[in-house]
């Protein structure tokens, strides 16, 4: 289930904020320009190939493209068996920011994305069906859990892909991480 959770940036001890309604986390997020919203699942198989994801999004992915000038997409898939699933998570936890909005839709599974905005940190809890657009300059970061298991679709103005720039602020390790938040698995 999706929720949010807001702190102060120099005091993760308890939340200010914590909301479980969509609604309204899509309207205190799109206050701060971070675009979230659930978009209906298609009938998948589970062993579907990322060319059949994209297939089955394929009316999603060109309104969000024509909407936000993105000119590629592609599938990331990571499960608990995944060789490098550890050196991936320890990528992402850092706080950075990217020349281009991180555009993700959960297609299967979930993840952490967190916020640094103003003085402020927002815990968004990912789930199945969200979509989330952390806007270019964003100082943020992505906990998938130490047994992840997810399927998003990414999209992106540079073809290179996922490219950031680390601010080397240490914020991300004072956050109440994934376990903390979700418990010991990817319950």
């Amino acid at each position: 289930m999706s929720s949010l959770r807001v702190y102060k940036d120099n005091d993760f001890s308890r939340a200010l904020t914590v909301i479980a309604s969509n609604e309204l986390m899509t309207q205190v997020l799109a206050d701060e320009g971070v675009r979230f919203e659930r978009l209906a699942l298609k009938l998948l198989e589970p062993e579907a190939d990322n060319e059949q994801v994209l297939a089955a999004y394929q009316s999603e992915i060109k309104k969000l493209k024509a909407e936000n000038s993105y000119s590629t997409a592609d599938v990331i898939r990571l499960t608990p068996d995944h060789p490098e699933k550890q050196a991936l998570r320890k990528k992402f936890l850092d706080e950075h920011t990217h020349t281009e909005d991180e555009v993700r839709f959960f297609v299967r599974g979930g993840g952490i994305f967190y916020l640094h905005l103003k003085s402020k940190v927002y815990v968004v809890i990912c789930a199945q069906s969200d979509l989330i657009s952390v806007p270019h300059g964003t100082k943020h970061w992505f906990d998938m859990g130490p047994q992840p298991d997810f399927t998003c679709i990414r999209l992106f103005t540079n073809p290179e892909g996922w490219v950031a720039q680390f601010t080397g602020d240490d914020i991300a390790s004072k956050a109440p991480g994934y376990e903390a938040l979700m418990g010991s698995g990817n319950d």
